[in-house]
C-alpha cells in the first residue's frame, strides 16, 4: 500500500466500500447497471483507493475534487477539524433514468446504517 491509504476513512475503507464489491454481483442481477464511489477528494487518492480494494472495475471511482456535486446535493459535512476541509456526508443513492429515486443520508454524516450496501436491495 502506499502513503494515500492514510486519508481513507477507516470506516469507508473497511466497510463500506468493501460491503459494495461483496455485493456487486448481487446487486448486478437486481438490475444495478453501475456502481459508484464518489468522494469529495483527488482522482489520484479514489484511483489508490480503488486499487487498495481492488475494485478492478466493479465499482468506478469518482474525485468530487471541487466539492461541487456534494454541494448541489446539499451533503457537505464540515470536517476542517480532523481533514482540513469540507468533504461528503456518508450516504447512498439509488438513480433511476437520471432521478433519484432513493437517497440514503447517514443521521450523523458519517455511521454505517442506512447507507450499507444491504440496505440498497429494499430500495430497487
Amino acid at each position: 500500500m502506499n502513503d494515500s491509504v492514510t486519508v481513507y476513512q477507516h470506516t469507508s475503507f473497511q466497510t463500506h466500500l468493501p460491503g459494495y464489491l461483496e455485493d456487486y454481483d448481487k446487486l448486478k442481477k437486481q438490475g444495478i447497471e453501475i456502481i459508484v464511489c464518489l468522494s469529495v477528494n483527488d482522482p489520484f487518492v479514489m484511483t489508490a483507493w480503488g486499487e487498495a480494494n481492488k475494485v478492478d472495475g466493479k465499482i468506478r471511482m469518482l474525485a468530487d475534487t471541487c466539492c461541487e456535486f456534494t454541494k448541489a446535493l446539499d451533503l457537505t459535512k464540515d470536517m476542517s477539524e480532523p481533514l482540513g476541509n469540507v468533504r461528503s456526508q456518508r450516504y447512498s443513492m439509488v438513480v433511476e433514468n437520471g432521478v433519484v429515486k432513493s437517497l440514503n443520508v447517514e443521521p450523523d454524516g458519517t455511521g454505517l446504517t442506512c447507507s450499507l450496501s444491504k440496505n440498497i436491495f429494499c430500495q430497487l
